[in-house]
Formats: C-alpha cells, structure tokens, sequence
C-alpha cells in the first residue's frame, strides 16, 4: 500500500506540476539566472540559511556555465526563521537595482549563519544603495512574490528546502549535478 500511494503522491504532483506551470517558470517579479531566453527552465524554491542549498549553489552555477541552454528561476522560500526572511527580502529588492545575481551568490557563498548584519553587510560591499534597499524591501509586490511562493510551495506538497521543478517533475531536497543535468535533458527531449 505505501507503494501505492507514493505513485498516487507522485501523479498528483505532476499534475499540480502541469496545472501551476505558468506560476512557476514565467511569473515577471522571480529572479531568473542564466539564460533568460533558455529552452529548459529550472525552477528552485530556496532559503538563504539551508546548507543544502547553499551546498547546490556551485553545481547550478556551474551547470549554467556548462549549459547556455537554461533558465533558473528562483523561488525565494524563506522557511527557516526571520533572518531567512530578512534575507529573502533584501535579496529580492536588490533586484531593483539590478544586482539580484551578485546578492544571490553573496548570500549563497556565506560561510556561518546568516544574520540581518550579514545580509546588511553584503548588500554595502557589493555596492547597493542601503537606504533605497530598506525602501524596497517593503515593497508590496515583495510580499507579493514571498506569499504567491508559500502558495506554490504548499500545492506542490513542498516543504523544505532546496527543492526543483524540472520539465513537470518535482524532486524535492538537494540532488547531485550529473542527476540535474539528467532532469534537464530529460525535460528537453520532452519539450522538442
């Protein structure tokens, strides 16, 4: 029976997968890394605090060095208390001033637990305007996006971190590289 209802859990993904595909790959006020015109879209719902995440930074950079084919679109999911918060925050109004990629790998590449200082303090080296980014982080359509990903999240069953859509799969939790570029291929040969 358990292997049942896994198969069950598993179409019923992929059907949520189909049915919110527009929400997820093409929705204007989410990052996009690599190539934003990509024939495959990866999309990563993702905090600032996981060190699984933070352990899948290097592997989709390098994929996006590797594969001038796809689109990442990230999906800011801070679930890990109010500093992942500040931190989602902070990185998505750093977007306004067209350095979301830079503060995303700041973020990303932090050795130790990330606090609002540390967040704070990215955003200054890497040369954004503080004030304006206070301003910005309470932007309405920050809350917006934040709110439309727990949304996502909790349709999709997610509820840790990382966790990927690829084509119409979902693979929840941090994966290796070759098997992200396995899911990608997959999805292409899909696609075409």
């Amino acid at each position: 029976q358990a292997a049942e209802f896994a198969k069950y859990m598993q179409k019923a993904r992929a059907q949520a997968v189909k049915e919110l595909k527009p929400q997820l790959v093409s929705t204007p006020a989410s990052p996009v890394l690599g190539n934003a015109s990509g024939d495959v879209t990866v999309v990563e719902f993702l905090d600032y605090r996981c060190p699984y995440c933070k352990a899948m930074h290097q592997p989709i950079a390098d994929m996006i060095a590797a594969d001038g084919n796809v689109r990442v679109v990230i999906k800011e999911f801070p679930i890990l208390g109010d500093d992942s918060l500040f931190a989602a925050r902070e990185a998505l109004a750093s977007g306004k001033q067209g350095k979301y990629a830079e503060m995303h790998a700041a973020l990303m590449t932090f050795k130790g637990k990330l606090s609002a200082q540390d967040v704070e303090s990215a955003a200054a080296e890497l040369g954004l305007d503080v004030v304006r980014l206070k301003v910005d982080m309470a932007a309405p359509e920050v809350d917006q996006e934040l709110q439309q990903n727990y949304n996502l999240a909790e349709s999709l069953g997610i509820n840790g971190t990382p966790a990927f859509v690829i084509g119409d799969t979902l693979i929840p939790g941090a994966i290796k590289l070759e098997d992200l570029k396995a899911h990608i291929a997959k999805a292409r040969d899909e696609a075409s």
